[in-house]
């Protein structure tokens, strides 16, 4: 099983540019010597805090929407609230796979 951090953040990246409208990342990657070399904690704290703005946004929409606003259609509601949830169930994969990948390494021979 081949896990890196690059492979996990493009698949990251990718999944938070479909489920936030196609918006642009906010830091760009930096290339170093031919391959990508970024902090690993920042790229988590970036898709921590993308995956928490889809689920803030999901929820002023809901509130919008029971309040009365006729500016929110039950559509949108809805559309934010699924794209919230697929973005939190692929942070807990992916969250799932770190937390694989780390006990098989602990559990190798040395």
């Amino acid at each position: 099983m081949n896990i890196s951090a690059n492979n996990l953040y493009q698949e990251m990246q990718s999944l938070a540019v479909e489920a936030s409208n196609f918006s642009k990342p906010k830091q760009p990657i930096e290339t170093i010597q031919g391959s990508s070399q970024v902090e690993f904690n920042n790229l988590l704290k970036d898709a921590l805090d993308t995956v928490s703005g889809l689920q803030a946004d999901s929820k002023a929409k809901a509130t919008a929407l029971e309040m009365g606003d006729r500016n929110v259609s039950l559509a949108e509601v809805m559309i934010a609230s699924q794209k919230s949830s697929v973005a939190f169930e692929a942070t807990v994969q992916v969250r799932n796979k770190l937390v694989e990948a780390y006990k098989d390494i602990m559990n190798m021979p040395v």
